[in-house]
């Protein structure tokens, strides 16, 4: 690691330090999935905590980069089971919600969370990532694993880019960065999601034959969908897919898909009819991922995906953490 690069990476922790967002200081997933109003069958949530598998993280990682890193916040989730275990990777931040981030590992094993001691699992090592990696989405794929990742820079111009990237695994705890996932000219500097359907147990499903990737948010306001055959070779294409106009609003991130039966259910993020960050789910068939069949207000926002745990559909986050405590709280789904 070279002298300009720890600089970079040292100014960014310094940055983000000092990070404030009067609009995400106080977000809560409470705001966003606790209550729906007369939802469709084919909703997934509301969703209510569950106080026993709260994830704390205690003391303080070793820095792999030299620069004095801490966090303060960790938010951001994924989780996925193997051999009755969960696993659950997480981003981990100087300030909640800021640049300069890091991404852990965790594991469930007879009710008690044990931190990975080889955390953080991933950090800055790649020329694109000097602001920092963050936010997993981690995905079984034919008995491996795929772990999809933001990774932020600076553009020549000074302006902030997000690169969506990747890596293997063939058993959640060691893995093998493979770069970028979308190419350049595809995100044009500025690409989120990194949404591929799954199913409960996290293995990601084939529609129509392949594997989908919903882009959202980035790819200059094109709706861009991934095609590829094993999760690490991807083609692009636009593909309009998400109709808002009956909420009314308009779309920030699609957070997650879900494939229950021959539903397919996106998650996703948006600004009402006032501007208000609010959430909600669209449906469609797995005959026709790209026809909207309905929609409605009210979401998780498990930006890693939504899992079956204990038989209900769950996710994790920290946006509710008291401030300065590093804690993830797992929410459920209402029994109906």
């Amino acid at each position: 690691m070279d002298a300009a690069y720890t600089d970079a990476l040292r100014l960014s922790y310094e940055e983000a330090l000092g990070h404030a967002n009067a609009l995400t200081d106080h977000i809560s997933t409470d705001h966003f999935s606790a209550n729906y109003i007369d939802p469709p069958d084919w909703a997934i949530g509301p969703f209510q905590r569950d106080p026993s598998l709260t994830f704390r993280l205690d003391g303080q990682w070793d820095d792999p980069t030299g620069v004095g890193w801490t966090s303060s916040a960790i938010f951001n989730p994924s989780m996925i089971e193997r051999d009755g275990e969960l696993h659950l990777f997480y981003r981990a931040s100087p300030r909640m919600e800021s640049l300069a981030s890091r991404i852990g590992h965790a594991v469930l094993r007879d009710g008690v969370w044990h931190d990975d001691p080889a955390n953080p699992i991933v950090y800055p090592t790649l020329p694109n990532e000097p602001l920092g990696c963050e936010d997993p989405k981690v995905y079984e794929v034919e008995g491996r694993y795929v772990l999809f990742y933001n990774a932020n820079r600076r553009t020549e111009a000074g302006e902030i880019a997000v690169d969506i990237m990747g890596m293997v695994s063939d058993d959640l705890v060691s893995w093998e960065k493979i770069g970028l996932v979308v190419p350049l000219e595809v995100s044009q500097d500025w690409a989120k999601g990194a949404v591929v359907p799954r199913d409960e147990h996290g293995r990601a499903v084939r529609i129509g034959g392949e594997y989908l990737m919903f882009l959202s948010e980035g790819c200059g306001g094109r709706p861009m969908i991934g095609h590829s055959d094993d999760l690490v070779s991807w083609t692009f294409a636009e593909q309009p897919y998400l109709d808002l106009s009956s909420l009314p609003g308009s779309l920030f991130e699609v957070a997650c898909a879900v494939v229950r039966g021959d539903d397919l259910v996106l998650d996703f993020f948006y600004a009402d009819e006032n501007g208000d960050f609010s959430a909600a789910q669209a449906n469609y068939s797995v005959d026709a991922p790209f026809t909207q069949l309905g929609l409605h207000r009210g979401g998780s926002l498990a930006w890693g995906g939504l899992q079956k745990v204990d038989g209900r559909w769950s996710f994790a986050q920290g946006w509710d953490a008291p401030r300065g405590e590093r804690e993830l709280y797992v929410y459920k789904e209402v029994t109906k």
